[in-house]
């Protein structure tokens, strides 16, 4: 096998790999939206989760991102490890579909013939001035590009008939017994973790069988290894997410090592009971029998192997799901003793709650997980403004430094969170996205900048309250009913904003008028109080110094109504369906 054959053999199969990625990202795209509202309509009903993986599976192509996904959602709080469970079951099921399609449309009908052809309307598409038809010329070409890989792949491969010695080495691995089921089960969990995708491992493995090299149950048991090793990217995501995250990565691994333990005790009763329905439903010889040999792919010996691989990887799926869905709950059992909860809560306290397992695999899905965060991010900014209104009243030093350590602390929380999102919002847009989720991840970017803004008011009332402390002068209280008048309506203003993001969340955000309202009522009670106080100065009732410090702060708390007003605004011109 000479250099340029080598080269020309990885070149399809990155070919392959970038085909299918480019397919999935525009199914993505396409869909994303319908893809989020399928998710949010998720239900405890293990049987709807199975569909709902099975679904999704079935429109993206790829299991590893929809279990990287449901991984993410769960660390995101939108899916329960319940959930979880059942839609991770179905996106197993739901993975078998590349297989089929791989053996009909690669190794049977060729498509590669059409592909080209094919491509001409892809670069139409994808040359369009509308996004959605972008989306679908990306999803041809990709899926061009996925069978040009596998014809080449087919054709770059050696001839080991032409090497006799070569053919038999390979087929001496096949010659053990059980222990040769085992050395092709590891061979095929190796090469899935090398190439982080099933489906590629498994057109490599409908190669080597279409070929000759190994016959039909080494292949098998490497369809079996495939599946264990599809499971390492869900846990690779989860590593640095939550517990609950962790734990429905765990529950990927339970589902598929569980279901390859009673294949492989079951191994020959489950290879002839693919072998009788492979020959039953499509009248071809029986792949599973004594003696059955492929002598090449367009054979009927060699489109019964194929077929029968494919009936295998859907049969073993859909089995182990059936088995398992009645245990679904002790499943949850098992990973939550596995994986422990941390025993110190506290260190968890302020803590990225949604997006710390990083962007998924999905970035038209990942904008989910950042709303998420903001929305948290929001909550976070208005626990702050509880410690600020605390800390105008505290008469008693001890306990006001206390106070003021809160708001600094807060200031440097919404510091980090801000970062954090940011970065993570940096990681979505490098990857290829559609242009109202562009859209959507700018306006995010303003929105975070508000945030932290929120932040840095807070941490200014506890230094305009440390000076007043410093020169030992106190509010009336009179003065002190007017700042917490002042902070209780910037409070409404707070939930207003609040009740918008969640709106703009759910898409049912239609104007803002309730946040201008509680615009006005704190604008208005500003002016009211700094006349007020203004006229008392000059009128010599108020010691200027105190109400220095008096207004100082009202100001400050009117400037968090503009921040808060700003967030509203932002969400109305990219959150508001037009």
């Amino acid at each position: 096998m000479g250099i340029l054959q080598i080269f020309t053999l990885l070149g399809a199969l990155g070919m392959f790999l970038y085909g299918m990625n480019l397919m999935s990202s525009g199914l993505q795209k396409a869909s994303g939206d319908k893809l989020r509202g399928f998710l949010s309509a998720m239900t405890s009903n293990p049987f709807k989760g199975v569909m709902t993986g099975l679904g999704i599976t079935t429109v993206i192509q790829s299991s590893s991102a929809t279990t990287v996904m449901v991984v993410s959602f769960v660390n995101a709080g939108l899916l329960t490890l319940v959930q979880a469970i059942g839609v991770i079951m179905g996106a197993n099921i739901g993975t078998t579909v590349t297989a089929w399609l791989v053996s009909w449309l690669g190794f049977k009908a060729d498509i590669s013939i059409l592909a080209i052809p094919l491509m001409a309307f892809g670069f139409l598409f994808s040359n369009s001035k509308k996004n959605q038809r972008q989306n679908i010329g990306e999803l041809i070409v990709g899926f061009c590009l996925l069978f040009l890989g596998l014809s080449f792949m087919k054709e770059s491969v050696p001839d080991l008939n032409e090497t006799p010695q070569v053919l038999e080495f390979v087929k001496s691995w096949s010659s053990h017994g059980f222990s040769s089921v085992l050395i092709f089960l590891v061979f095929g969990t190796v090469l899935t973790l090398v190439l982080q995708s099933s489906s590629a491992t498994m057109a490599i493995t409908l190669i080597m069988l279409s070929m000759g090299w190994i016959p039909f149950n080494m292949a098998c048991a490497m369809v079996l290894g495939e599946n264990i090793g599809t499971t390492i990217t869900a846990n690779i995501a989860a590593s640095v997410g939550n517990t609950q995250a962790k734990r429905a990565a765990m529950s990927h691994t339970i589902f598929n090592v569980f279901g390859v333990m009673w294949a492989l005790l079951l191994f020959k009763p489950f290879l002839a009971l693919v072998g009788c329905i492979t020959e039953y439903i499509f009248g071809l010889p029986n792949p599973a029998s004594e003696g059955f040999e492929v002598s090449e792919s367009i054979s009927a010996e060699g489109t019964a192997a194929l077929y029968g691989l494919s009936m295998l990887h859907t049969l073993f799926n859909t089995i182990n799901t059936l088995i398992l869905i009645w245990f679904i709950k002790y499943i949850e059992k098992a990973v939550v003793w596995i994986i422990k909860a941390p025993e110190n809560k506290e260190t968890e306290t302020f803590r990225l709650k949604y997006i710390s397992a990083g962007p998924v695999a999905t970035p038209e899905l990942a904008t989910e997980q950042a709303f998420d965060e903001i929305i948290h991010f929001a909550q976070i900014s208005r626990t702050g403004l509880g410690y600020a209104k605390l800390a105008i009243s505290e008469n008693d030093s001890n306990k006001f430094e206390e106070l003021r350590a809160k708001l600094v602390k807060y200031e440097e929380i919404s510091d980090r969170i801000e970062y954090e999102i940011a970065s993570f919002l940096n990681g979505v847009s490098l990857g290829d996205i559609s242009e109202a989720t562009s859209i959507k991840i700018k306006a995010m970017y303003k929105i975070i900048g508000e945030l932290e803004s929120l932040g840095d008011s807070g941490e200014a009332i506890s230094r305009i309250l440390s000076r007043r402390n410093i020169h030992n002068k106190k509010f009336s209280t009179d003065a002190i009913c007017n700042l917490q008048k002042m902070a209780d309506t910037l409070d409404v203003a707070y939930g207003v904003m609040l009740e918008n993001l969640e709106a703009a969340h759910k898409g049912t955000l239609v104007d803002i008028s309730n946040a201008y309202n509680a615009e006005n009522h704190i604008n208005e009670l500003r002016n009211t109080l700094r006349e007020s106080e203004i006229e008392e100065m000059e009128n010599g009732e108020k010691n200027y110094q105190e109400s220095v410090y008096y207004l100082d702060i009202v100001n400050e708390l009117e400037r968090m109504g503009d921040f808060i007003i700003n967030i509203s605004q932002d969400l109305k011109k990219s959150f508001v369906n037009k």
